[in-house]
């Protein structure tokens, strides 16, 4: 008879497995792969769904489930197990109370063992493995056993709902996904060779496009090759040959109020079996935007442009600078040379520190060195970063430590930043 009170035994401590792995699978589970799972036609997939759509319900039903497996394992292991085993070791020279002392500790040490092993670690590390195929597996029975015992836990979801509302704590909100568990998501991707390193930095890049303003993308005004139309046609022609751009902003004495661009590929084709073409006689109207627009506002206005360019004006409509396609394509996927010999806008040097240039975007450089940047922080490139942090206005040499690294301003131009050197401070 000792062999069906054991095998009673470990069918309960089976059935405990089961329940902890049904708990953990559809806790862990994510829905939308439940979801892409229940429109393949998976078996369970939607019911697993369901559960875990009621967690108070689903929860309530494995709690009693295990409360009411280990009574019985209990009362099996040890008013039944231990009293036979007590007997038997009654029969070697030991004294009853010896020997009923030594079969209860024995039983417990064995059943608590097995229960570990075989009614939780097991079952939850299977589960673990694949939590959506699993839960769409056990979802049936749950359902079932939550119908089954639905007095006692409408009673007890009810009760814990209660208590939750005693202890101040508020409804469950919906679950929402946050940019941080996409990016460790998508650098987990990469470490273990799912997606290539190169589509990690254009998916990044494009969530950091999506938090930026076109403050952060534009040319700023500073530095826009632009024509003035009251100049000669002989001077406006020889700063389109001079420079390396293929459109220029046009205004008239001063580029505050932008009257359009001028596309160079306009002037070629005019020029060709036609002789000397007037640039003034181009000049194409721009979409303006204004400077506190998101960049995906900007690149809808752009897709929408035939001249990919947009004008940026403040809120006095003063001209600011320009944005075009080529900075969007440049946030996603990183900058692109622009002529022989130049310089990259983040370089690592061998020391592990870093040279930036100061009108690189700010949270660009964040993400290569690791550091948080407030949520609302009115600067956008490094060169603001460092500003902000600085008590005066900056020169050469000048240096401010912000979370564990040194910022030193290595060169100005004029009264701007133009390079920074970022050093891990140690110690």
């Amino acid at each position: 008879m000792i062999w069906i009170e054991m095998a009673v035994v470990l069918a309960l401590i089976a059935a405990n497995g089961f329940l902890a792995a049904s708990e953990l699978a559809v806790v862990s589970s994510r829905k939308p792969r439940l979801q892409r799972l229940a429109h393949a036609g998976l078996p369970g997939a939607a019911a697993a769904l369901a559960l875990g759509g009621n967690s108070g319900r689903f929860l309530s039903t494995v709690q009693i489930g295990i409360t009411l497996i280990g009574i019985l394992a209990g009362a099996f292991s040890g008013a039944t197990i231990a009293e036979r085993f007590a007997g038997y070791l009654e029969t070697l020279p030991l004294s009853p109370a010896l020997a009923e002392a030594t079969a209860v500790v024995l039983v417990v040490a064995v059943v608590t063992y097995v229960s570990l092993i075989v009614g939780e670690l097991v079952p939850k590390q299977f589960a673990l493995r694949n939590p959506e195929r699993v839960a769409a597996a056990v979802a049936p029975s749950m359902i079932l056993l939550s119908k089954l015992a639905s007095p006692a836990v409408t009673l007890l979801d009810a009760s814990s709902r209660l208590g939750l509302r005693l202890v101040g704590a508020k409804q469950k909100a919906a679950e929402q996904v946050t940019d941080e568990e996409i990016r460790t998501l998508v650098a987990e991707a990469e470490s273990a060779g799912v997606v290539e390193k190169a589509e990690q930095e254009m998916i990044t890049g494009v969530m950091r496009l999506a938090d930026r303003t076109v403050q952060g993308l534009m040319t700023p005004r500073g530095d826009v090759d632009w024509l003035d139309l009251e100049d000669s046609d002989d001077a406006l022609h020889a700063r389109i040959a001079a420079s390396h751009h293929s459109r220029f902003p046009v205004g008239r004495g001063g580029i505050d109020q932008a009257l359009g661009i001028i596309e160079t590929k306009d002037i070629l084709a005019g020029s060709i079996g036609r002789g000397y073409v007037l640039a003034r006689d181009h000049v194409k109207p721009a979409p303006v935007v204004p400077d506190s627009a998101d960049a995906l506002q900007v690149l809808a206005t752009l897709k929408a442009s035939p001249v990919h360019m947009a004008l940026v004006v403040d809120e006095y409509g003063s001209f600011e600078g320009v944005v075009t396609t080529a900075d969007i394509l440049e946030a996603i996927a990183g900058e692109f040379a622009a002529g022989q010999g130049d310089v990259p806008q983040a370089a690592q040097r061998e020391d592990g520190s870093w040279l930036f240039d100061g009108s690189l975007p700010v949270d660009r450089m964040a993400d290569l060195i690791g550091i948080t940047l407030p949520a609302d922080r009115s600067y956008h490139t490094v060169a603001g970063f460092v500003l902000q942090n600085l008590p005066r206005i900056p020169i050469a040499g000048d240096r401010v430590a912000i979370d564990g690294w040194r910022f030193e301003i290595v060169d100005m131009d004029g009264r701007r930043i133009d390079k920074v050197l970022a050093e891990r401070l140690t110690g």
